[in-house]
């Protein structure tokens, strides 16, 4: 039997997916969860084989998206691998998605037959990208900004002033208005707020 962890905030999502699985007889829903954390906590107390991730769930620290669930399960339960389901696949969420280990990445549309195959190929060591969010990313080049630019408009993405996010960045407010000028410039954009925007639309930042 392959163990599989289904988290998603949407409740009759989560539950008409579970159902489904259980008909397949390789196949045993061994946990659900709502949220990041919950994904994590979730994996760690019932060892999953493999752990199917919405793209957008509510989080925490640590535990903002699927990537970032995924990104922590690659760090402390690597013998789980995890999957990726989204709605709303954008090239640099797939980019992130990789990078963080992630084995498979599939629109929502997917039907629970084509997904339980999917589940099978990743639980067997293989890798499966939908093709079009695979061109998308392709065509779509790789982010502009740097690491550090990067981290500063995660910080704002909260609507977080100066003060609050140089003091979380351990850099001065200075240093952090530059940052963000700069990445604002790169994503033509008027000021921070519009630039976190423009980097969410894009996949760059969760």
């Amino acid at each position: 039997m392959i163990r599989v962890l289904l988290a998603d905030d949407e409740h009759l999502i989560r539950g008409a997916l579970a159902a489904l699985l259980s008909y397949e007889d390789d196949l045993l829903v061994v946990a659900e969860a709502a949220s990041g954390p919950e994904a994590i906590a979730m994996a760690l107390a019932h060892l999953p084989d493999i752990a199917v991730l919405d793209l957008q769930m509510p989080g925490g620290p640590g535990a903002a998206d699927g990537v970032a669930v995924a990104t922590a399960l690659r760090d402390r339960l690597p013998a789980c691998r995890t999957m990726i389901v989204t709605g709303h696949g954008r090239p640099g969420h797939l980019k992130r998605a990789l990078a963080a280990g992630v084995r498979g990445f599939v629109p929502k549309t997917v039907s629970a037959e084509r997904l339980a195959e999917i589940i099978r190929t990743v639980h067997a060591g293989g890798r499966y990208v939908d093709p079009e969010l695979a061109a998308d990313a392709i065509s779509a080049g790789a982010s502009p900004l740097t690491a550090r630019e990067t981290e500063l408009l995660e910080l704002a993405a909260d609507g977080a002033p100066i003060a609050d996010i140089a003091r979380r960045a351990s850099l001065s407010p200075g240093t952090v208005r530059n940052y963000l000028s700069s990445a604002a410039a790169k994503l033509s954009a008027g000021n921070r707020h519009t630039a976190v925007r423009a980097a969410r639309e894009r996949g760059w930042i969760p």
